[in-house]
């Protein structure tokens, strides 16, 4: 079992800069590869980043490429999704959610595809 929890969210204007943390405790969690999720109000849940177990694999979506990151700090078993140059179309709950995995270098984009998910944290970006 893996408890996830985020961080960070909260009210940012068009532009602006968040670093959202993703801590989690439980199993292993140098052994789950993660992925960050967002679901804006009235809109089906999206993909928005992923990234490995090892870190050495990372993949963006396009709708957020160039201006979002993901990392992880295995040490600390914390994912961060950094949001940058953000837009009010970024208002959403981010979700960050851990898959098992044996495969160090794989990332995951379908949700279905997680194990664990976290409760969310709301981001609203204002014009």
């Amino acid at each position: 079992q893996v408890q996830l929890v985020e961080s960070g969210g909260g009210l940012v204007q068009t532009g602006g800069s968040l670093r959202l943390p993703c801590a989690a405790s439980g199993r292993t969690f140098s052994m789950y590869a993660m992925g960050w999720f967002r679901q804006a109000p009235g809109k089906e849940r999206e993909f928005a980043a992923a990234i490995s177990w090892n870190g050495a694999s990372t993949y963006v979506a396009n709708s957020v490429k160039g201006r979002f990151t993901i990392d992880r700090n295995n040490d600390k078993n914390t994912v961060y999704l950094q949001m940058n140059s953000l837009k009010p179309e970024d208002t959403a709950v981010y979700y960050c959610a851990a898959k098992a995995t044996q495969y160090p270098s794989n990332w995951y984009m379908s949700g279905h595809e997680y194990d664990y998910w976290g409760q969310g944290t709301q981001v609203t970006v204002s014009s």
